[in-house]
């Protein structure tokens, strides 16, 4: 193989320097998204396929898709996983004398993802418009010339653009025959209708008998049934798929723990009535998780996207039987595009049961408000809002919501004189009992920590800081066109609040929650995910008001809806995998402003941190873990393996800063009292810095690739408890937790010598 080696470095020669010409110098780094073109390629490629998406034909727009998805699939799972496998270096490395054009870089060099995502691209195109050359040529065109700029640029070897340019036009013919191949054997047997209107998905593909004959009419009783049969067999489809994916999102470790996922795993280590800040619901769950799968991230995590999936077949059937099945599927893909909701199907946090629960507390009681409603169905809403509050304290919020759609509609109020409402309101209150009887034991410690999140208990200065930072925060997550939507819905329908009861239904059950927040941003900070319970109703609300709309001739419904969707999965999959940002602009994100900050780089700091206790150790006496903040203690018990295995014993590895009033739940439990069980030992005491300060034109720096200035703050000073609590302290500095050369987190390092 050494003569191939050979050809190849005199080839990469001949196109990197014989062939060098100004004019290829000024157009080749162009091709290849050098000199800030990705800034805008990206943009306009986006655009252009939303565009498709949105006024194309229907062949047009499956190419579009079809585009999509090989890019999105192919580039991920078989380039990058190919390239690490070969992990040959780039010619800037192993070659002298190599005009750098693009910079170097140390990702692998073979096969050459420009090159394979152009050509798998190319070849999408060529399968749907095989005979129209005005539109295939410039196509291919454009690909060789990217491809042959990698070269020209000095990044790649012609080798590794060929092996990228096969191996793209591979893997889309193969993505389109297998999609073709489904077409025909499922398409024909569970979407006979779609099947009958387009035999064939990819036009140039022949694959078995892709004629189609339409079904019998005797065979169809209703046609509107089995269309909304299709649709709601599209939609199972589309919740498998997106729970299995969310499952091996998680397998693959591309996040870490946040600080209250670890923090609350300690809870499920001491099961309990309640706790500090939180019902059981959280603990008990994660109880279950890690038993199952062990204490593994996915362990506490499994729970997240299956209560998203059971949320999504809830939703879907509810509303294909009182709307459509259709316009089930769109709000299904509507709330997969809503970063918020993205964010809880994978994070094992209090707000995905509670929203679970809310949603199901919404369902059975609009079927138990109904004029045959029985008592059985308010039997069921009472469980589900109790069983929320078990989850989280604000599912009280819908008792209220309840009770302002009995106000609004009269013929629901005839319930008030049977006992379902009643018996639902005595089930709820049961499941409160664990809460009540801890904080009772607790001198009702929760009250107080709830009333000091709300702000209750300072003084009210009227200020528009807090409602500013309320509209951006739900602005960015709930998506902008979907949250402009969602209002605009909820404006929108109060005028048929008589005619359309199920309308009425849905503001009740999300408005009183997003005005009473908004109005109360003037008061105090709201936090994002406190509307979370109240999303489901609101997005059916707007599906359901527009769906209308669209009925009624309205143009701006699909263009409004595919701007959402597109603008919505490219966040979401920005928040999965923040390192996608780099791969668009070509340069990730400062550490400090990457979104994914909060769930990355806590192995690295919770090993630094057992280091330094072990070399405190070593000089001759016990030595444990203090740490500042109680998410700080959760993680470093969770990615220290002997923390890990110590977190349910009398004596464990990590301890929270010692307080004389409660501050969290680590106050209540006794083996965490580490003045009381490790008297004379030595310590390290961790605390965690504010990072840099950017500039405010951070993001046109970046983007342009220019110098970023950062402002390092002062050093964390030592708490005078923890410097009462020692003999001797010696300040071992602030250290960086890094991912590349990329800060993450900052700590500073205490050696605590005698715990008097």
């Amino acid at each position: 193989m050494h003569w191939l080696q050979t050809l190849d470095t005199s080839l990469f020669y001949f196109i990197n320097h014989s062939l060098s010409n100004p004019f290829f110098d000024w157009l080749m780094p162009l091709l290849s998204g050098g000199n800030g073109v990705m800034r805008w390629f990206v943009p306009l490629a986006i655009a252009v396929i939303v565009a498709m998406l949105c006024f194309g034909k229907a062949r047009l727009r499956l190419c579009a898709l079809m585009i999509f998805l090989v890019v999105a699939l192919g580039d991920p799972l078989v380039v990058n996983t190919i390239k690490k496998a070969v992990a040959r270096p780039r010619p800037c490395i192993t070659l002298s004398n190599v005009v750098e054009r693009l910079g170097c870089t140390h990702t692998g060099s073979m096969p050459s993802a420009h090159a394979a995502n152009w050509f798998a691209a190319t070849m999408i195109v060529f399968l749907f418009y095989r005979k129209k050359i005005c539109v295939t040529l410039p196509m291919l065109l454009m690909a060789l010339a990217v491809s042959f700029s990698r070269v020209y640029n000095g990044v790649h070897y012609p080798g590794d653009v060929l092996a990228g340019m096969i191996l793209g036009a591979g893997y889309a013919t193969a993505l389109a025959i297998a999609f073709e191949s489904a077409w025909q054997f499922f398409g024909k047997k569970f979407f006979p209708l779609w099947h009958a209107q387009m035999p064939s998905l990819v036009p140039n593909l022949k694959i078995g008998n892709s004629k189609s004959e339409s079904p019998a009419p005797n065979t169809i009783d209703d046609s509107r049934f089995m269309i909304d049969r299709q649709w709601l067999r599209l939609s199972y489809i589309l919740i498998f798929v997106m729970l299995i994916a969310r499952w091996i999102y998680l397998v693959s470790g591309t996040i870490e723990l946040s600080q209250d996922e670890a923090y609350q795993w300690t809870w499920s280590k001491h099961l309990a009535l309640s706790y500090y800040s939180k019902p059981p619901g959280i603990a008990l769950i994660q109880f279950i998780g890690t038993h199952i799968f062990g204490n593994t991230e996915f362990g506490v995590r499994f729970f997240s996207p299956l209560f998203a999936a059971i949320l999504s077949i809830m939703v879907l059937r509810f509303f294909a039987r009182e709307v459509n099945a259709r316009a089930a599927f769109w709000l299904l893909l509507v709330v997969t595009a809503v970063p918020l909701l993205g964010i809880g199907a994978i994070l094992m946090t209090i707000d995905s049961p509670l929203v679970l629960c809310w949603t199901w507390a919404m369902v059975a009681g609009w079927r138990a408000a109904q004029p045959d409603g029985k008592t059985r169905d308010w039997l069921v809403t009472g469980l589900a809002m109790g069983l929320a509050f078990l989850c989280k304290y604000n599912a009280f919020y819908q008792i209220i919501c309840f009770g302002i759609f009995f106000a609004l509609w009269p013929p629901a109020r005839i319930h008030l004189r049977k006992p379902g409402p009643w018996l639902a309101l005595l089930i709820f209150a049961i499941c409160t009992l664990p809460v009540v009887i801890w904080n009772s034991q607790h001198n009702w410690i929760t009250a107080a920590h709830v009333a000091g999140n709300a702000g209750l208990r300072g003084q009210w200065h009227p200020t528009l800081r807090y409602f500013w930072d309320f509209i951006f925060q739900e602005f960015a997550l709930l998506n902008p066109v979907f949250f402009i939507g969602a209002i605009w819905a909820m404006i929108g329908c109060w005028k048929f609040r008589r005619e359309c009861p199920l309308w009425l239904y849905f503001f009740c059950m999300s408005a009183p929650i997003f005005f009473g927040h908004l109005i109360w941003s003037f008061h105090s900070r709201i936090l994002p995910n406190w509307l979370a319970p109240a999303l489901p109703p609101m997005f059916c609300l707007m599906a359901v008001y527009w769906d209308a709309r669209l009925r009624d001739g309205s143009r701006l419904v699909k263009p409004f809806l595919t701007i959402g969707l597109a603008l919505g999965f490219f966040a979401v999959a920005i928040m999965y995998d923040s390192n996608l940002a780099g791969k668009i602009t070509g340069r990730l994100l400062p550490g400090e402003k990457d979104p994914s900050r909060r769930l990355r780089a806590w192995k690295q700091s919770a090993q630094l941190a057992e280091t330094e206790r072990e070399k405190l150790q070593q000089q001759g006496k016990p030595a444990f873990i203090i740490c500042s903040h109680y998410g700080i203690t959760g993680l470093y018990s969770f990615y220290i393996p002997q923390a890990r295995r110590d977190v349910t014993t009398s004596q464990p590895l990590v301890y929270s800063a010692d307080s004389d009033t409660p501050a969290n739940q680590f106050y209540f439990w006794p083996e965490y009292d580490y003045r009381a069980d490790r008297k004379g030992q030595n310590a390290i005491f961790v605390s965690e810095s504010e990072l840099y300060k950017l500039e405010s034109d951070w993001p046109w720096k970046w983007l342009a690739r220019q110098q970023i200035n950062r402002t390092t703050p002062p050093p964390t000073p030592l708490p005078p408890r923890i410097a009462q609590e020692f003999e001797s302290i010696t300040d071992l500095g602030e250290r960086d937790i890094k991912i590349g050369d990329r800060v993450f987190h900052r700590e500073h390092f205490w050696a605590c010598y005698n715990l008097k």
